[in-house]
């Protein structure tokens, strides 16, 4: 088997190899038929990587010890569904995966397109043959997945070696949530390849900027929600298997994810700007090819061993593949830049500064600074090793101090955005669409003191949460009215009727209230709590309105792996509300560790309780609770902002004229008036895209 999937990547290799040349030859010389079949090549990598993942899984699901990296990430006893994600569990599989998912996207974007833009399409498919003959290079002769075990007998014969067993999955990827997180996370990586090969085929092609913008928009949208999802759980796998009470901790690899992410929502948003009034197209050529650039830097910090993290693989010399590439890459956008930077020219000037086109650049300003925060933080050890020679690591309270007055800012300027008009915004406009939703925040805000809120971030955020909640509820209001007094319908059935005309704009400000509670859920971090005792069974322990009994200690056991469980009840105010379970983990293949958090999750809070192992000194068991306010809302507003994605790429109803006969009066021989058909006046009917 192992001959068999070297084979297929062999085989891909060489298929994006050709579409690389290929394609660049077709274009230097305009023979379609040899564009053709470079574009055909391009096509035919995904099934010969797939090939190669259904080779390797096949090895997990049959235990095929004799691969090293099947012996070095399952086992016999490994469930089922963890052999499927065991795949992505090392260097070499997650970089096969990786190579699956990006062969996937580029397949779709020469398919969805084959018979559209004869002029882009080949500089699009050469854009990614080159991403791809990347990726493979590593497959096949950096990392390849298919290495089997083996050794010489005294006559110097090679010998396959098949082990009786594995060394099994990590613990901390032996969670249901690991089986969605890293495919849902790369999809998001690999995504934004699509629009970064769209972005140079349109600079090199010098296709005209409204095409592909449109294009590209709805590429970045996919990829952009695929990223979000992924780093909300990621977030929450954080939260439930890592024990520490928290669901972010600005890990290097966390904040690696969040990079292009930062800088994918900057794209979104000045894109509007190309698009209404021909402005900022350096903006967006650019924030397209470092949101590309940052993905292969997040999976190059994941696998280089640069930086310390607990989603970081092992340490290895891939990194100065990696880093010759994004100079490479670096390099072809800086010269196809330069070269046709005329073609960039913005249409419009900025008429000013109380508008909305400088609240998108205000936007995209505050994006960047925070995007450069985040990646100075998290390259500051390597930067400071490099010169100093001692590697001086920043944590938590730099980012937050950094971050949360930028995100702050964010959140208002989201509220901002749509109360301006484009060009200029008036001061009596100013005055009425900013009295109420102020009004309303502050009112909010006054509320809050009086019941003894006095953390400033925290209230500063309620107070732009609701502001920002009433302009989003405004807009839907005042447009929904509108639509419902002429056709004399309900106002939820304008809204409806609104939203459905233009799902984009109306789908933004969905994701704008998703991230409304987001930040709500995160503000409630500044009031967690949490305590830590030693346990025997009957001894009890309180945090916020909870006290916690325990009943019991047992240690039940499964082929994979062994633990000490605490039974505990739970009682709020005096009265028994639930049981939990928190569990210490040892699993039998590696003998690591994990704990199994226990968690009562409501809107207002969590009771996230953690088995914390056995006291060193008295050898008896420890719990640790924590009463994490809100953590909910984080949750509830990323499903939110997935549906108002979604609700954006849905194609928008529009108007269309129809013709309807229009009684008049005649006079029959009878005198009696009769309708005839004399005129046909203008009557709205409402079609799909």
């Amino acid at each position: 088997m192992d001959i068999f999937g070297s084979f297929a990547l062999l085989l891909a290799f060489g298929a994006a190899v050709y579409a690389f040349g290929g394609g660049i030859a077709g274009i230097l010389t305009r023979r379609p038929l040899l564009t053709k079949t470079a574009h055909n090549a391009g096509m035919a990598v995904l099934g010969l990587v797939t090939v190669a993942v259904a080779t390797i899984e096949f090895g997990f699901f049959t235990d095929d010890f004799s691969l090293s990296y099947v012996s070095a990430h399952s086992n016999r006893a490994l469930p089922l569904y963890y052999k499927f994600s065991a795949l992505w569990a090392g260097q070499e599989g997650s970089l096969l995966f990786w190579t699956w998912l990006l062969s996937m996207y580029a397949f779709l974007a020469l398919l969805l397109n084959r018979h559209k833009h004869p002029e882009l399409m080949p500089y699009v498919g050469v854009t990614l043959a080159g991403v791809q003959t990347f990726f493979l290079t590593l497959n096949n002769f950096v990392t390849n997945p298919f290495r089997v075990l083996g050794g010489t007998d005294p006559s110097g014969t090679m010998h396959i070696a098949r082990l009786s067993d594995g060394s099994g999955l990590n613990p901390l990827l032996q969670y249901y949530e690991m089986v969605i997180h890293p495919p849902v996370l790369y999809l998001g990586y690999t995504g934004f390849t699509v629009p970064f090969a769209f972005a140079m085929a349109a600079l090199l092609g010098r296709y005209p900027g409204e095409k592909w913008i449109h294009i590209t928009r709805r590429w970045t949208m996919v990829a952009w929600c695929f990223q979000t999802v992924g780093i909300l759980l990621g977030a929450h796998w954080a939260y439930a298997v890592l024990g520490w009470g928290g669901y972010w901790a600005w890990d290097p690899v966390e904040n690696a994810a969040l990079l292009p992410w930062i800088t994918g929502t900057a794209f979104l948003h000045s894109v509007m700007m190309q698009e209404k009034r021909g402005m900022m197209k350096v903006w967006n050529v650019w924030l397209v090819f470092v949101t590309f650039m940052l993905c292969i830097l997040g999976t190059s910090l994941t696998r280089t061993g640069i930086v310390s993290s607990v989603h970081a693989f092992a340490e290895s010399s891939i990194g100065s593949w990696f880093f010759t590439f994004l100079g490479i890459v670096f390099l072809a956008c800086l010269v196809a830049w330069w070269r046709n930077r005329d073609y960039l020219r913005s249409d419009n000037q900025l008429d000013s500064l109380v508008s909305r086109e400088s609240s998108f650049l205000f936007n995209n300003l505050i994006l960047l600074a925070a995007c450069f925060a985040v990646l100075w933080g998290t390259l500051f050890p390597v930067l400071s090793e490099a010169v100093t020679g001692n590697k001086i690591s920043v944590g938590p309270p730099f980012f937050n101090r950094v971050n949360v007055p930028i995100a702050l800012f964010l959140l208002f300027l989201t509220g901002v955005g749509p109360l301006l008009a484009w060009r200029k915004t008036s001061f009596d406009a100013l005055r009425r669409n900013f009295a109420w939703p102020l009004a309303g925040g502050f009112a909010a805000g006054g509320v809050a003191l009086t019941l003894g809120l006095r953390s400033p971030y925290p209230l500063v955020c309620l107070v732009l949460s609701v502001f920002v909640t009433l302009t989003i509820l405004a807009e839907f209001y005042r447009g929904g009215r509108v639509i419902a007094s002429r056709d004399g319908t309900g106002l939820l059935t304008g809204i409806g009727e609104l939203t459905m005309r233009n799902t984009r704009r109306y789908g933004g400000y969905v994701i704008h209230f998703g991230m409304v509670l987001i930040f709500i859920g995160i503000s409630g971090s500044a009031f967690s709590k949490d305590t830590q005792k030693e346990m025997s069974v009957g001894d009890t322990i309180s945090v916020g309105p909870y006290t916690i009994l325990c009943q019991n200690f047992d240690q039940p056991s499964t082929t994979n792996y062994t633990s000490d469980r605490a039974t505990l009840e739970i009682f709020r105010h005096g009265k028994s509300e639930m049981m939990l379970y928190p569990e210490h983990r040892t699993y039998l293949a590696s003998q690591v560790s994990e704990t199994i958090v226990a968690v009562e999750s409501t809107p207002l809070r969590d009771l996230y309780v953690v088995y914390a192992g056995q006291s060193p000194e008295t050898g008896r068991p420890v719990i640790h609770a924590y009463l994490n306010p809100l953590v909910k809302w984080i949750w509830f507003g990323g499903i939110v902002v997935v549906l108002g994605t979604g609700l954006a790429m849905f194609p928008h109803r529009r108007s269309a004229l129809v013709f309807r006969p229009a009684p008049v009066t005649t006079r029959a021989n009878s005198g009696a008036p009769e309708a005839a058909t004399a005129g046909a006046p203008f009557l709205e009917s409402r079609g799909h895209d």
